[in-house]
């Protein structure tokens, strides 16, 4: 039978979130429900709030979460009912070229739950990511399932949903970040200092933290920040040239999605230098560039599709490290709230005092 349960829904755009009572169908075949625990507040669910994604209204918000798999449908043999697990938004195929090719983490078919949660009035609801974890509990396909060690603290455990595990991959898997390397990273939210963490953990020798804003750098240097440039007074590109002998760094990682901190995250690079940019744009947004410059300065430019990760793979091996004291995860949550309070983390985000605002359930 189905059941209710409460859920945190935007209706419209822009609009101010509110707890509403949603249905949540039994699973069907490939299918999980899940009883979350906690969920990460990101910026992806509040640009879903103002429409920067999509259109697709009401949205159920959440998507940085884990959880215990409460019941499976039909054919599900990765995971049973009780296992601790993380949600991912990139539930990969398995049979696309992609993963053909031995490459899942490009997954070019991920999939979701096909059934729809609803208001109960019966409005179809479209879950943030394919998840639409602020709520008690959801509905997912079976493969956004990872199962962790469930000894972590779920607050912990369900930031590598999103967030950390976009930055640390896109340092380690997209960025190639190497023993030795100089880095820099514009942009310290959470995504950003989860590049540094992930840059150190790689062996990053020089590591240089970019923002307006200086209580971030500080915290930047407490991730593993080796200098700190604030931009809102310095020049970017100078600064990082000068810091790296005039020549720029190995690896630049863009984590806030803005043309003009792209533009600086290209030239501030050394040539045959490697851009990545993790922080999402928005529709409306482009950039023009020299196309010989482009040419000229060689090296590699791309975008970060969640790190690049392989949740299976990663998500596991990095709650390893966080148990192992080697990476603290732990250092990104910086409150814990409701879920009637979701609007207010919005509010916080904007005004840059967390890292990560926590629901707990």
């Amino acid at each position: 039978m189905s059941q209710q349960v409460r859920g945190v829904v935007a209706p419209g755009k822009n609009e101010a979130v509110r707890v509403e009572t949603i249905v949540i169908p039994d699973p069907g075949a490939g299918e999980a429900v899940v009883k979350i625990q906690a969920c990460g507040v990101c910026h992806t669910d509040l640009h879903y709030k103002q429409g920067g994604i999509s259109d697709d209204y009401p949205f159920l918000l959440g998507h940085e979460a884990s959880g215990v798999v409460e019941s499976v449908g039909a054919g599900v043999t990765d995971v049973a009912p009780g296992d601790f697990v993380i949600l991912n938004w990139r539930a990969v195929c398995g049979s696309c070229r992609a993963c053909l090719r031995g490459r899942p983490w490009y997954c070019f078919n991920t999939h979701n739950a096909t059934q729809k949660m609803t208001l109960t009035d019966g409005t179809e609801l479209s879950p943030a990511l394919g998840i639409g974890a602020f709520a008690e509990k959801t509905l997912v396909a079976a493969g956004q399932c990872t199962k962790v060690d469930p000894s972590v603290a779920p607050a912990v455990a369900g930031l590598l949903g999103c967030g950390v595990m976009a930055g640390i991959g896109a340092a380690i898997n997209t960025g190639n970040v190497g023993r030795g390397d100089t880095v820099a990273v514009i942009g310290c939210g959470g995504v950003g200092d989860a590049a540094i963490v992930g840059s150190r953990l790689a062996g990053a020798a020089k590591i240089i933290a970019v923002d307006i804003d200086d209580r971030k750098l500080t915290t930047a240097k407490t991730m593993g920040a080796t200098h700190t440039v604030n931009s809102r007074t310095t020049d970017v590109i100078e600064a990082v040239r000068e810091l790296t002998g005039g020549f720029g760094a190995d690896v630049v990682i863009e984590a806030v999605g803005r043309p003009e901190t792209y533009n600086q995250a290209f030239y501030a690079r050394d040539l045959a230098g490697t851009v990545v940019l993790v922080g999402v744009p928005t529709p409306e947004m482009k950039i023009e560039l020299p196309l010989l410059d482009v040419f000229g300065r060689g090296g590699s430019l791309k975008s970060s599709w969640y790190g690049d990760c392989l949740p299976s793979r990663d998500f596991p091996m990095l709650i390893d490290l966080h148990q192992q004291g080697r990476i603290d995860l732990a250092a990104f949550v910086t409150e814990t709230v409701g879920l009637g309070d979701v609007e207010q983390a919005f509010a916080r985000m904007h005004e840059g005092d967390v890292l990560r605002s926590v629901v707990m359930l």
